[in-house]
């Protein structure tokens, strides 16, 4: 990972973090969902204020997942992050298309990773070839994504600054 990714990262982590603390709560909110196999195309999403994370995907194997989305804008409103994963940490569902979208701001960082960290164990991110980030989606990429996903975390720009 470069440099900047690395910065970028940390970032993220810090945003998460800070908008799941205590006090916090007006600014964010987590759904818990069922991903649910069979393939067919399935959504999820969470809106809060004017920001919404929508997360689309069809997946085969296995029985219903229970898995989270959280949602947060900064305290000064400029930053929006979306998180959706699966507290076990590993998905044993093949994902056979995945698409999560931001509504009213703009992509600065996203990461997918094939399996989270839980019990002592790292997050191992997708390789960056299997997904694409555009201005307000992250999409798997046809062909290169291998099914494994466990998590995936967007911080995102504000589209309006209130004055």
């Amino acid at each position: 990972m470069s440099a900047l990714g690395l910065r970028r990262a940390l970032l993220a982590v810090v945003i998460v973090c800070s908008l799941r603390s205590s006090g916090a709560a007006e600014r964010s909110r987590t759904g818990e969902f069922d991903v649910r196999p069979g393939g067919l195309v399935h959504t999820h999403s969470e809106t809060l204020g004017d920001h919404s994370c929508i997360f689309t995907y069809a997946s085969q194997g296995g029985t219903n997942e229970r898995w989270h989305m959280s949602v947060g804008i900064s305290e000064d409103k400029k930053l929006f992050s979306c998180s959706i994963w699966r507290p076990q940490g590993k998905s044993y569902l093949f994902f056979t298309q995945f698409k999560a979208e931001v509504t009213n701001a703009k992509i600065e960082f996203a990461n997918g990773f094939s399996e989270g960290a839980v019990d002592g164990r790292s997050d191992i991110p997708l390789e960056e070839n299997e997904y694409v980030v555009s201005e307000n989606t992250v999409t798997h990429k046809n062909g290169l994504f291998k099914s494994e996903l466990s998590k995936l975390i967007i911080v995102a720009r504000s589209g309006h600054d209130e004055l």
